[in-house]
């Protein structure tokens, strides 16, 4: 995703800066509000460097940090489909794991441990990339996974010119938190809501769309009711297209919470769109309050990404919940095997509750999906 940061550069708040773009340009395009709000690279929401957004004290949970388990099960799949490649393309050397959003680098630790203990062979073939904004994050990425120093390197996927022969990309809760535009349908037309002032406030203005909005519109022939409200997210079809385009041969493998488009469309609680912002685990009513302090997300188009994956060459081999995805790839083995290897009961306890999150009906898992894309011959 590309991170930019027009904003002046004084020592003003976000909130302050944002103000005074608006007053001397006019509104702005959500896209540009909450690109703002989330990347700014002083202080947006993923890029402050006194702020660790998940966790208990955090706004959020993932599940890499739930329960090993996560990354431990991702850690046989992707050994599943190593071996896959290697026979198809007659064992190449390397293959390389790329991780777009990687945060502190929890999953990628659980993914190169896993790897190194239990597929040997796999490791010693593997590159691990890591992709993350933050710079403080990027920091504690490289301090948790100092001991897989020669195996990995931080690289943003758009500087990325040469192809890797073999390999994967995987992320987790990324592209929710891309920025997006938005529409409603008023009298009849389609308006983009834009970001405005009344006096100190941020408001909801609306402007006709833009170009790029208009002509994403017309392609999926968008159809919304009168007062309905659409995001548009861009930024994954440039994610995608990007991905496809790291490695000859290999796999595409997202983790989010989404549904295909006419579910999304059609459901009244969706009506007003799925923009949501969260503080300490709590929804806050106003979205547009206190750039910088609150996670921002909106639910992801599947029938976008596999439609944008399809046109980069890509192919949709897998889409499921994310908990019947884990237990079909054998977490329920695993956690029976961690559980005899743990002496302490304590230990034993917390691997136990992180796995319910992982295979319950209402667990953590059991929001979420897997989508498996595919390039290959």
């Amino acid at each position: 995703m590309a991170i930019s940061n027009d904003l002046e550069t004084r020592n003003d708040s976000l909130p302050a800066r944002l103000r005074a773009r608006i007053e001397r340009a006019g509104p702005i395009s959500f896209r540009e509000w909450m690109q703002a709000a989330l990347y700014d690279e002083r202080d947006g929401y993923y890029c402050r460097p006194d702020r660790i957004p998940q966790g208990r004290a955090g706004d959020y949970r993932t599940a890499p940090e739930s329960s090993p388990l996560f990354a431990a099960t991702f850690a046989w799949y992707f050994s599943k489909l190593f071996a896959e490649l290697f026979f198809e393309m007659g064992s190449p050397p390397t293959w390389t794991i790329f991780e777009a959003g990687a945060g502190g680098g929890e999953f990628a630790h659980g993914i190169l441990n896993t790897l190194k203990a239990r597929y040997p062979e796999v490791f010693a073939a593997t590159s691990y990339v890591i992709d993350e904004v933050s710079p403080a994050t990027r920091r504690r990425a490289a301090e948790r996974l100092s001991e897989f120093a020669e195996r990995l390197t931080f690289e943003r996927l758009v500087e990325i010119d040469n192809p890797a022969t073999a390999g994967l990309c995987f992320s987790n809760e990324l592209i929710d938190a891309f920025p997006v535009h938005r529409v409603i349908m008023r009298n009849g037309r389609l308006s983009e809501l834009c970001v405005g002032l009344n006096q100190d406030d941020f408001v909801w203005v609306e402007r006709d769309p833009v170009q790029r909005v208009a002509e994403y519109c017309r392609r999926v022939e968008l159809q919304l009711s009168e007062g309905q409200i659409a995001e548009i997210n861009l930024e994954a079809e440039e994610f995608i297209t990007r991905a496809a385009g790291l490695f000859n041969r290999g796999f595409l493998i997202t983790v989010d919470y989404g549904a295909e488009r006419n579910e999304l469309l059609d459901s009244p609680d969706r009506f007003a769109g799925t923009l949501r912002a969260f503080h300490r685990h709590h929804l806050i009513d106003d979205v547009l309050a206190k750039p910088g302090e609150h996670d921002l997300t909106t639910t992801v188009d599947w029938t976008q990404i596999k439609e944008v994956g399809q046109r980069a060459g890509l192919r949709a081999v897998r889409l499921e919940r994310l908990d019947k995805f884990l237990l079909s790839e054998g977490l329920g083995g695993l956690l029976s095997e961690m559980l005899s290897q743990i002496q302490d009961q304590v230990e034993a306890l917390r691997l136990s509750i992180g796995a319910r999150e992982m295979i319950m009906p209402h667990g953590l898992a059991a929001s979420f999906q897997v989508l498996v894309q595919e390039k290959g011959p």
